[in-house]
């Protein structure tokens, strides 16, 4: 298969919309990372997404619309929800809720699961495409397991991209976020973070006026996506909270200047945008990394999420 190249103009969109109801697989472009969308509502559709990425089947997807009415016929929305989704919609939060018996959702999409991820992108044009197409299911535009794509380069890259095993990928330039979505959920009735992101869980929990419950993921049956122990992984090995760079290792630094540093001013935002995108640049050098400390607050809790699971034992 060869993969077509679309632009993010009328023509593209259109192009898009027509190979997504067709079954087809298209990457997109979301402010937090290209997504590899499939309709949500034709199984068919979503195997080939878990099959392009090399995806365990037992691991969720999120489902992208273009708004909350949207959203409303496939999730049940609570009143808790709903604030949260009126404060940071569209944007990088995804929410898990329970899954309306008569959604059309198809099973694979939420692994077996009664309840399903759902969010609303920000990106101009993943909400042009959605108003065509209705609800899409993406997962990040990756192998799974690897890095996860900022840009349409990325998507395509010899090493761990999707070239050849997609449809199509629109291009729109670099992800504006560059990490994926912030995840939240209600096990047990109370709003619990299931996985740091985009958007920082001290913001979340200053709309809700009470801390975040933390969630303790199961790898071998996660409830939302991004909860494998291994994740995000470069092809070398990660040493994390590394003050002083030994002479075999490359690099990554924060807070000063350098060929592969997230951000020379420490800015949290900046080295978010760069994070995936410098790994790569990195492991291109075939020595080991090593990250330098990244704090751990606002963004930086979802860095530091990202690289441990990217520094974790691979099986």
């Amino acid at each position: 298969m060869q993969t077509e190249q679309l632009l993010p103009d009328q023509m593209g969109l259109a192009r898009a919309a027509i190979l997504l109801a067709g079954g087809d697989v298209v990457a997109i472009p979301t402010e937090t990372v290209y997504g590899l969308a499939g309709d949500a509502r034709n199984g068919q559709a979503v195997a080939r997404i878990y099959a392009a990425k090399g995806r365990p089947s037992f691991n969720p997807l999120i489902v992208h619309v273009p708004d909350l009415d949207a959203a409303r016929p496939i999730a049940q929305i609570t009143p808790e929800a709903e604030a949260l989704a009126e404060a940071f919609w569209p944007g990088a939060l995804t929410l898990v809720l329970p899954l309306r018996p008569d959604s059309g959702i198809a099973s694979l999409v939420t692994a077996g699961l009664d309840t399903i991820a759902i969010r609303v992108p920000a990106h101009p044009v993943a909400q042009a495409l959605l108003r065509l197409t209705g609800p899409l299911a993406a997962p990040s535009a990756n192998a799974s397991g690897r890095i996860s794509p900022t840009s349409a380069a990325h998507v395509l890259d010899p090493d761990g991209g999707l070239d050849g095993r997609i449809a199509a990928i629109l291009d729109a330039g670099p992800c504006a976020v560059g990490l994926e979505s912030t995840i939240l959920g209600w096990p047990g009735g109370r709003a619990t973070l299931l996985r740091p992101g985009g958007i920082p869980a001290e913001a979340i929990a200053e709309r809700l006026g009470r801390p975040l419950a933390l969630h303790e993921a199961d790898p071998t049956a996660p409830n939302a996506p991004g909860q494998l122990t291994s994740h995000y992984a470069p092809n070398a090995t990660l040493r994390l909270d590394a003050v002083d760079p030994r002479g075999d290792e490359t690099h990554v630094a924060f807070g000063q200047p350098g060929p592969f540093s997230l951000s020379e001013t420490g800015d949290l935002a900046q080295a978010a945008a760069r994070l995936f995108d410098t790994l790569r640049r990195a492991d291109r050098e075939g020595r080991p990394i090593a990250v330098a400390p990244i704090p751990d607050h606002g963004l930086g809790a979802a860095i530091n999420d990202r690289l441990r699971r990217a520094s974790a034992p691979r099986d």
